[in-house]
């Protein structure tokens, strides 16, 4: 993990305590702002079509992806967890129908996905859409994580959430996907504050840096 990023994590990991929430939110909004400018980047780096490629798809680990993939599942499962997880809205996604706008073949977080799949997935996107959606999320996600009290930390989640989010069909149920539902529902508020609002990020971005560096020898 980046250094820098890992240590400003581990910041926001330490002060999620009641007497110093606020240093937590604002270091986590900072990183947040951070991981997000380096995201933004690469759209002025790169053209729409290098965003379907996959330099690395035989690698183990989240750079075999491509840089299409690793925005639109950070940006689904945050939208997917904060609005209909933790605050039970609707998601950005559906509401400004960004599937129609991103040109999206479905609505899950991609994790079915696996190799050349990915690839062929990303070539189908509208990448300018892709980043409004991102941004979008990511201010949903800001302002409350600017509104968050440290009871709300200790919010955990029923089989009746668990129910809910099944029933709205955004998490796949490849062996690949399925766990997810369980993994998040089986965290507190505190818990998915460190992932996937944060690390989450970070994983994604920096393995999206290697697929970048590795497009600009490929292009040299």
């Amino acid at each position: 993990m980046n250094e820098e990023w890992s240590l400003q994590f581990k910041t926001v990991q330490a002060n999620l305590k009641k007497a110093t929430l606020d240093t937590a939110i604002q270091s986590l909004l900072a990183l947040r702002s951070e991981l997000f400018c380096c995201a933004k980047s690469w759209q002025k780096t790169f053209a729409p079509s290098q965003f379907s490629a996959q330099p690395f798809v035989n690698a183990k680990g989240y750079h075999s992806k491509t840089l299409a993939y690793s925005i639109w599942h950070v940006a689904r499962i945050e939208d997917i967890v904060l609005q209909s997880l933790v605050q039970n809205q609707p998601q950005i996604f559906f509401a400004k129908n960004y599937q129609g706008r991103i040109n999206a073949p479905f609505v899950t977080t991609g994790n079915e996905l696996v190799k050349t799949q990915i690839a062929e997935f990303s070539r189908q996107l509208n990448i300018e859409e892709l980043f409004s959606y991102f941004e979008e999320v990511k201010l949903q996600t800001d302002d409350f994580l600017r509104k968050l009290q440290f009871e709300n930390l200790r919010q955990t989640f029923t089989p009746a959430d668990k129910a809910r989010l099944q029933s709205l069909s955004v998490v796949s149920t490849a062996p690949e996907a399925s766990w997810l539902t369980d993994y998040w529902c089986g965290k507190s508020v505190k818990g998915l504050v460190l992932m996937p609002f944060s690390r989450h990020w970070i994983m994604h971005i920096e393995a999206g840096n290697r697929i970048c560096t590795k497009l600009e020898k490929m292009a040299e």
